[in-house]
């Protein structure tokens, strides 16, 4: 692949771990003004999509690590992706 497009999957990527971010900071912030809250399902799913962002917002706005399913879910799927990235740079990108 050209480097191109590399910079705009990285630009893709970035954008959306900025707004798994916002969204773990803006359920931070409800749960300390006592409003509607995200749901977890919707947390988590999101984590699958921008797993940095979700660990960030975890880290940085101190939300949701007590909470079991997130404190060792997320680094599971953080895990998980960078061992499924290196085998499809090992198996598709590196051979060439």
């Amino acid at each position: 692949m050209s480097s191109r497009i590399w910079l705009v999957l990285a630009c893709v990527y970035g954008i959306v771990n900025l707004i798994v971010f916002g969204m773990y900071a803006l359920d931070k912030k409800k749960a300390e003004g006592g409003k509607w809250r995200t749901p977890e399902s919707k947390l988590i799913s999101a984590a699958i999509v921008g797993i940095i962002g979700a660990l960030l917002g975890m880290v940085v706005c101190h939300h949701k690590t007590r909470k079991l399913k997130f404190a060792v879910g997320l680094p599971i799927i953080f895990f998980t992706e960078v061992i499924m990235v290196t085998m499809v740079y090992v198996k598709f990108i590196l051979p060439k």
